[in-house]
């Protein structure tokens, strides 16, 4: 076909291009409707319609109630156990708490009530004198003598104080008690002491020994023998004081006995007779203090207040200060020794002893005259 000749429709002609249509846009994924108006979602709507969701709503209700009840009730008992704890703080504002007790003897109060509480309940126990036997032999022992007391002041401190365990605040409302332990120490060097002195005149084992008689010192040999067995005896009477205390009697407590050498021989027996034993008796002793003066002689004086006891397997002299005061009597009243503290007191028998010590061992009228110093620097 030339280019010039008229085209005409037809199935060899090219047919008019079709208009393009956009591609469609993606949606994006939909959620759960809200529901407008307190209506349910679609998907739960449908789902109600099956019997078992039917059944699941209402199920939920009671269980919610039934929790509420629980947690009343719990709150509830909560506030009981708080205003009866605050109850408790309240009435039990005192020193010792309300309900303490001690050996089963009510305590509580002030401190000083307190106190008052134990001497009176156990004051007499303390003090009686413990029933010992020792190889047969009946003994008594005071417990002072012995170191051994109920401490009342001790025990009182330490069951003072505010208790704020819960527990005990509120089961003191109730009738509770509240046990303290009673105080009771023992000096173990006073018991030792007490308990060989108690050995001493009930065995028959003695020690060596220089008795001082009237002019003269006398060398005594000891002796083996029985004795008390001071060590295995000293928990038995510690024992049998705590069992006064707590009940008012203790059985008589048998004290075990051993067998005993003496400790002093005859070498420790003279070097005590030639370094003071002999010096203290051969002539007056004088001790002076502000101008006063005491002389103690050999005849009568020494004699009443001189001994000698052993300490680490040497004799030693010792002094009895009861008789040492009453044989000087008010001599030094109204004298005053300067302490290193600076106080100013009395002339004791202690001091009298001191310088009595340093003139029995003197030689000459001179060594065996001492003054006590009121003014030591």
């Amino acid at each position: 076909m030339r280019a010039d000749e008229p085209r005409w429709p037809g199935p060899e002609m090219d047919a008019p291009a079709p208009t393009p249509v956009p591609a469609p846009l993606p949606v994006p994924p939909r959620g759960p409707e809200p529901h407008a108006g307190g209506g349910a979602p679609q998907g739960a709507k449908a789902a109600k319609g099956t019997k078992g969701a039917a059944k699941a709503a209402p199920a939920a209700k009671p269980a919610k109630k039934g929790r509420s009840k629980v947690v009343l009730l719990g709150g509830a008992v909560i506030g009981l156990v708080a205003v009866a704890y605050g109850a408790g703080l309240l009435l039990n504002h005192s020193d010792v708490p309300k309900g303490t007790t001690v050996l089963g003897v009510d305590i509580s109060g002030s401190r000083d009530e307190a106190v008052a509480k134990l001497q009176r309940a156990f004051g007499n126990r303390a003090a009686a004198p413990l029933q010992l036997d020792v190889a047969g032999k009946q003994v008594e022992l005071k417990p002072e003598k012995a170191g051994l007391t109920l401490d009342a002041q001790t025990t009182v401190r330490n069951a003072a104080g505010s208790d704020y365990n819960p527990v005990t605040v509120i089961g003191s409302l109730l009738g509770n008690e509240r046990v303290a332990d009673p105080v009771m120490p023992k000096d173990d060097e006073k018991l030792q002491v007490a308990l060989q002195e108690l050995g001493a005149s009930v065995g028959t084992a003695t020690e060596g020994t220089i008795k001082f008689e009237p002019n003269k010192a006398v060398a005594v040999p000891g002796k083996a023998g029985t004795t008390l067995d001071v060590d295995a005896s000293a928990d038995l009477v510690y024992k049998a004081f705590r069992d006064m205390v707590a009940t008012g009697k203790a059985p008589v407590a048998e004290l075990p006995v051993t067998t005993k050498e003496p400790v002093i021989g005859q070498e420790e027996l003279d070097r005590a007779m030639k370094d003071f034993a002999t010096p203290a008796m051969s002539s007056n002793a004088i001790v002076k203090a502000g101008g006063k003066s005491v002389p103690f002689g050999p005849k009568l004086s020494l004699p009443k207040i001189l001994s000698m006891t052993a300490v680490d397997g040497h004799l030693v002299e010792k002094y009895d200060l009861e008789a040492l005061k009453e044989l000087y009597g008010n001599t030094f009243d109204g004298v005053l020794i300067t302490r290193g503290t600076g106080e100013k007191t009395a002339v004791t028998p202690q001091d009298v002893a001191g310088a009595l010590g340093k003139a029995l061992r003197g030689k000459t009228v001179a060594e065996r005259t001492v003054v006590i110093d009121t003014n030591p620097s």
